[in-house]
Order: structure tokens, then sequence, then C-alpha cells
């Protein structure tokens, strides 16, 4: 295994377990470790200039949030992706997303409306430059913004608690070829229909959006062979 974690930062406020384990788990969502992939933990140790316990128990607790599978007599890899895992999380992004944009186009502020153009000109340039890691990042700020413009604390509070897995599955799609342009124009769709305060063509576009980034994550995992149907570790 190549090195993909950086030194983690010492001076930082956190407990080191704490910043281990959200540095290894921020490379499994990103992709940098990939699923199937084994997690040596003296390797891992080395990477991130620090002793091998506080990763056992950044490995046991990935464990327990299902990014990381135990292999008896094996060891621990990263997690894989079933069909069934997709299905599960986009079903439930593609309502939430829909529901979040048709309340957006009732309720979102003109001040909103402008940080929405801010981040689509953000995760524009970002496309362009094909940044992955930046568009990823912008591409979670854009949404951000509609659910919090849909002023529905229990909402947010769900897609919070998603958060992680949201996020795996983002940079798995945007890293398919030509999606992130396209996301752009989507984007752009969006932001046009909340303006207007379009309630039923913002529902429309954000669920078209999730499917659209559902079907390109298939698209790549198909084509890298990482889509299995059980998590074998291997």
């Amino acid at each position: 295994m190549r090195k993909r974690l950086l030194p983690v930062n010492l001076e930082s406020y956190k407990p080191l377990r704490e910043i281990v384990f959200e540095t290894i788990r921020e490379a499994i969502i990103s992709g940098h470790l990939k699923p199937g992939e084994r997690l040596m933990e003296v390797q891992l140790a080395e990477e991130m200039g620090v002793s091998r316990t506080p990763v056992r128990e950044a490995i046991r607790k990935l464990e327990l949030e299902a990014f990381v599978v135990m292999v008896p007599r094996k060891g621990a890899y990263v997690a894989g992706i079933s069909l069934k895992d997709i299905a599960d999380v986009f079903e439930v992004r593609a309502a939430m997303d829909s529901l979040a944009a048709g309340l957006a186009a009732e309720r979102i502020t003109d001040e909103e409306l402008e940080s929405l153009e801010r981040a689509l000109v953000s995760y524009t340039e970002s496309s362009d430059q094909n940044d992955l890691d930046d568009s990823v990042y912008r591409d979670t700020s854009f949404h951000d913004i509609i659910y919090q413009a849909s002023r529905n604390e229990r909402l947010i509070q769900i897609v919070n608690n998603l958060r992680e897995q949201i996020q795996r599955f983002r940079a798995t799609s945007l890293a398919f070829p030509g999606r992130m342009k396209i996301a752009v124009d989507e984007h752009k769709k969006i932001v046009e229909a909340l303006s207007e305060r379009n309630i039923a063509l913002s529902q429309s576009l954000a669920q078209e959006h999730v499917e659209n980034a559902e079907n390109s994550m298939l698209e790549a995992l198909q084509k890298n062979g990482r889509l299995t149907k059980l998590d074998h570790g291997e």
C-alpha cells in the first residue's frame, strides 16, 4: 500500500485517537483507501507518525461504523460497497434532497440565494480544474445551503447523521469521468428553480440530480471492478 496518509497534527486539541480515527475515515471516504484494501496497523502508524495503539483503536471504531470489516485470520479491510448499500443511501438522500429543495423554494432568503450563486461559482472552478477533493467539498457546501434554507431542523439532523455515508458515495460518483461538469449544470438548474420559487420543479430537479449521481457511481464502481454483492474484504 503506497503512502496516502499525512502525519497527524499533534498540536490539535482533540485526543490523538480521535485524530487518527478521523484521518483514516476521511481517507476511506475520499477513496484514498479503497474498498477491499487491507489496513496494516504498522504501515498506517508509520505514515501518520503515531504508535500502533491509536491506529488499532481507530480501526475498531471504524468497524462499528461499517467503514471497516474484520476478516478472521486475515485482518482488517476497508468495507466493500454493495448494491444494497448504494440503494439504501441514495433512496434516503433522494427523498431528503427533494424535500429540502421544496421547502427551500418556499423559505430561502435572498442572502442564501446569493450564497448558492457563490457556491456554484466555486464549484464550477473546481470542476474546470478537475480537482476532485475540492469539488467534493464545494458540492457538499452547495447542498448544505439548501438544507439550511429548508428551515427544518429535524431534516438537517437526519442529513448530518448520514453525512459520512453520503460523502463516501459523493466522492466516488464525482470521480466518474464527466460527472463533475454535468453536476455543475444540474446545480445551475436547481438554483434557477429556487430563485423562481418553483417548488415542484425544485423537488424534481433535486431528485433527478441524486438519481444521476447514483447512476454515475454505479458505472464508476462497475468500471473499476469495485462493486460487490457481499463484503468479503478480499
